[in-house]
């Protein structure tokens, strides 16, 4: 895709924030996370965006996405244990929760794959997974051949708390993610205290609109919030209550 190109050193950037409580709220109303939810925005606004190019690909695009191998009490340790998944965006798909239940399904097989492998499988298969691109970068065939994967997204958990430097509080943290050739696009969005903060960074050349790529993101949002709104329409007033039908009077 025209993602996945060869790299300059031209870059475009671009940031946004957004309400933690609300993503949450999508992610509760689509049984789902606030990583599918994100996903759901980052492939309904690639969609857009590459419609405005003449440049969506037949294919669903398939980001790279890190994933965490620690649980909750784990990570107060301190320390990295992650990997890395490919994930389809279901770009191919135009119904917003269509592409939303793909996405969903496309990180359960890999949740599921994963938690049937030992800690030596996962580390061979990280260092597998990730050989095509180490090669491709130190031979230079990236960008000249089909990549693996299309962009890079990763989702950081932040501090839930205000940071302050000096003491003038922190308003926001937009993350900066690598940016190589073969994926001239990285999206990555961090938390912190009750707020989303996403950072887009860009080769020049592959996406000379980055601006314009994440100014997409609320209305893929608001779309998601009103495919449910639609849905739940559709049910009939008792189930909408939590109530069983009545039944059916006997002849």
């Amino acid at each position: 895709t025209v993602l996945n190109r060869r790299v300059t050193g031209a870059r475009r950037f671009a940031a946004q924030s957004w309400s933690l409580p609300r993503i949450k709220a999508a992610a509760k109303k689509h049984n789902g996370t606030v990583n599918d939810i994100f996903l759901a925005m980052c492939g309904g606004a690639m969609r857009r965006y590459l419609e405005t190019l003449d440049a969506l690909p037949a294919e669903p695009l398939v980001a790279q996405v890190p994933v965490s191998l620690r649980s909750a009490d784990q990570a107060e340790g301190g320390g990295n244990a992650i990997t890395t998944v490919q994930v389809s965006l279901a770009t191919h798909i135009a119904s917003p929760l269509g592409r939303l239940v793909a996405i969903q399904e496309s990180m359960q097989a890999v949740k599921t794959r994963l938690g049937e492998m030992q800690k030596s499988d996962i580390d061979a298969y990280t260092v597998m997974t990730n050989m095509p691109l180490s090669l491709g970068q130190v031979t230079g065939l990236s960008g000249r051949v089909s990549p693996m994967f299309n962009l890079v997204i990763s989702n950081v958990p932040g501090p839930p708390v205000p940071l302050y430097l000096c003491g003038a509080r922190i308003e926001a943290l937009y993350p900066l993610g690598p940016v190589f050739h073969g994926a001239g696009l990285n999206l990555t969005v961090l938390s912190n205290a009750g707020q989303l903060h996403v950072g887009a960074i860009a080769c020049r050349e592959s996406v000379p609109d980055t601006d314009a790529l994440v100014q997409r993101f609320p209305a893929e949002l608001a779309t998601l919030k009103a495919a449910v709104a639609a849905r739940d329409l559709t049910l009939p007033l008792r189930r909408r209550r939590g109530r069983k039908p009545a039944p059916a009077p006997e002849a």
